[in-house]
């Protein structure tokens, strides 16, 4: 009862700390165009953005925007996270895959996906399926290498010994293989959940999908300077909810692993 009313005061004071540390933000960023700082021009009031906020939230039009831009988001997810776990088991199993491939990983996957955008374009055209090959390629290798240190990591021992005892190689994947590498994988998924709605909506803005980005990007050409600044508010409170909720899972998927056992409760 006192190490649940202790980690409850350390939440309280985390929250509050979080909660002054935001007003403390949105009060500068007023003050900023107050004193004549920044044109408000550049650097809009908050309180008109966050009008304008309001205003995009009571549109249709907004709603479309967002599902649209995390579609794309999904899909890219999943289609690099299923192909990164089933690549990356089959490498980290395989000491001669892992030592074969490892300079042609190491030189993949520094290549700014951005780079990728002409030939999207030149294959696809302004459609989602060019945003989703710059989201893929960015996505997949942040799952991939994590799953191949997972499955490399297993201990050699306890490897030896389910071979004497006679486990059957399925029995050693799910009892052996996965719970070592599922740490792993899970930092994996939401570092690339993270990666995958930054390229998805660099992808609307460079490409000119429909979607969040290519409305900031028409904010932008406009000149309308607070409809911009509303929007990337938007974009940063879906990178929040994107983190909160893939460390729930996190957290939830790994509740048994001292890593987790030992953190505050969110």
């Amino acid at each position: 009862m006192a190490v649940r009313s202790s980690r409850h005061r350390r939440w309280l004071r985390k929250t509050t700390l979080g909660v002054a540390g935001l007003v403390g933000f949105l009060t500068v960023w007023q003050l900023v165009p107050t004193l004549g700082l920044i044109d408000a021009q550049y650097l809009p009031y908050v309180t008109d953005v966050a009008v304008r906020l309001v205003n995009e939230l009571r549109d249709l039009a907004f709603w479309r925007r967002l599902g649209e831009t995390m579609t794309a988001w999904a899909i890219g997810l999943a289609i690099a996270s299923s192909a990164a776990v089933v690549l990356g088991t089959v490498v980290g199993l395989v000491p001669f895959l892992r030592r074969a491939t490892h300079t042609t990983v190491e030189f993949l996957r520094p290549i700014p996906s951005v780079a990728l955008i002409p030939l999207a374009v030149l294959m696809f055209g302004i459609r989602i399926q060019a945003a989703l090959v710059i989201i893929v390629f960015a996505s997949f290798w942040q799952v991939f290498v994590q799953v191949i240190y997972g499955v490399a990591d297993v201990d050699a021992v306890a490897r030896d010994t389910a071979r004497s005892f006679g486990l059957s190689r399925r029995a050693q994947l799910l009892h052996l293989v996965l719970p070592t590498a599922l740490p792993y994988l899970m930092t994996g998924l939401r570092l690339a959940a993270a990666v995958a709605l930054i390229l998805a909506i660099t992808a609307e803005m460079v490409i000119g999908n429909p979607g969040l980005g290519r409305m900031i990007e028409l904010s932008r050409s406009a000149g309308d300077a607070v409809g911009l600044y509303a929007l990337v508010v938007v974009t940063g409170l879906l990178g929040l909810v994107v983190n909160i909720v893939f460390r729930f899972i996190e957290r939830r998927s790994l509740s048994w692993h001292q890593s987790i056992r030992g953190e505050e409760p969110l």
